[in-house]
């Protein structure tokens, strides 16, 4: 699944004649920005989204998305306390302000990552999963790859500046879309906290749209002189949500409105139509060589895609299997795309996986199926 998304941003296109239909996106003062549909993976507009950018605080999503797969490996705890390093303690920038020389329960560095934006905290998550920042750093690359962000390169896990570390906002929206996706309670649970307090010091999430919009739950502000006021935000109303990444704003007030003002562009001028539930069989093309002779075709989550307002009746999906298909079939393995007409004229593309797995067939069964496919 994680995968899936890589491809969905990949695939989805925009003909020329279906690009009439959209809405004018609107101005945003930023320098790059993306508005995302997280249940497609649609980019709805996008305004240099793949111009390289020091991402700042927009790193701790990395140290987080790691962080919650240490746990769920079961190589870290929340209840779990780990060391305070002399370097954790002594790195600058944003704090929780933990101790040296104490230990520190891993559910309250999360909190002070997350809501405080703590760089201490930062450190000493990824020394108790790596030994050193640096080797964090490089699980984060090797992460980054396998998530399809090709644009980025970490070099810590907090953010400060370093002249080689980069990232963009297509790169930036994969990564919080991926932290909502596979981590969805953990997302719940730290994102929307409004303050944390810690060694009796109260700080509140910077994220000022917690406040002002009560279906926008998260996800994180970042801020250097380099990379200026940056904010991901994600907000979710009804089924659908949103994702917003908007980077290179002059203020904390600036790239707050910006955001909001994207979130409520995308929600008024496109519908999302559920075309498929997750795990619905939407086609069951033919399968060559395997102990069955179809495999069931769909999509791993609710598949919802946005259209212009008016045009939700005027939808027509039609399925293309990958040809020949071949035994072995691995659940989550693409067969086939979905192509999505809107009043009969192209207007995205999405791969379809296997539901379920297709193991080879014996001998007998493989042998007859090639002597079909000769004839094919």
């Amino acid at each position: 699944m994680r995968q899936l998304f890589v491809f969905l941003s990949a695939l989805f296109l925009i003909s020329t004649a279906s690009a009439q239909q959209l809405p004018v996106a609107p101005v945003l003062a930023a320098k790059s920005w993306l508005l995302l549909e997280t249940g497609s993976g649609q980019v709805l507009a996008a305004q240099a989204p793949d111009d390289k950018i020091e991402p700042a605080s927009l790193t701790k999503l990395m140290t987080a998305y790691l962080t919650f797969s240490a746990i769920r490996q079961k190589t870290l705890a929340l209840t779990q306390s780990v060391p305070v390093s002399k370097k954790a303690w002594e790195t600058g920038g944003s704090k929780m302000f933990i101790r040296v020389d104490t230990q520190v329960p891993v559910e309250d560095l999360i909190k002070g990552m997350i809501v405080q934006s703590g760089n201490d905290a930062c450190i000493a998550l990824a020394e108790s999963i790596a030994g050193t920042e640096e080797r964090f750093a490089d699980m984060m690359n090797k992460e980054a790859q396998r998530l399809g962000m090709k644009n980025t390169h970490f070099t810590n896990a907090t953010g400060l500046p370093d002249p080689q570390l980069f990232t963009t906002a297509r790169d930036l929206s994969l990564l919080a879309h991926a932290l909502i996706r596979d981590f969805p309670d953990e997302y719940g649970k730290y994102y929307s906290m409004k303050e944390f307090r810690y060694n009796n010091i109260t700080q509140p999430n910077r994220n000022r749209l917690l406040w002002l919009d009560p279906s926008v739950d998260g996800v994180k502000t970042g801020h250097t002189d380099a990379a200026g006021y940056c904010l991901i935000s994600s907000a979710k109303r009804g089924p659908r949500r949103l994702l917003s990444v908007v980077l290179g704003t002059n203020s904390d007030a600036t790239r707050a409105a910006e955001s909001l003002k994207l979130l409520n562009w995308g929600y008024q001028f496109f519908d999302a139509v559920q075309l498929y539930a997750k795990g619905q069989a939407v086609s069951t093309p033919r399968v060559w060589k395997g102990a069955e002779s179809v495999a069931k075709a769909g999509f791993e989550q609710d598949m919802i895609v946005a259209v212009p307002k008016g045009y939700a009746n005027k939808i027509e999906a039609q399925f293309v299997s990958r040809q020949p298909l071949l035994a072995p079939v691995g659940k989550g393995q693409i067969i086939g795309t979905v192509k999505i007409l809107i009043d009969g004229k192209p207007y995205g593309e999405f791969p379809a996986v296997a539901l379920e797995a297709v193991p080879v067939a014996g001998l007998f069964g493989r042998a007859v199926d090639s002597v079909k496919l000769w004839f094919q």
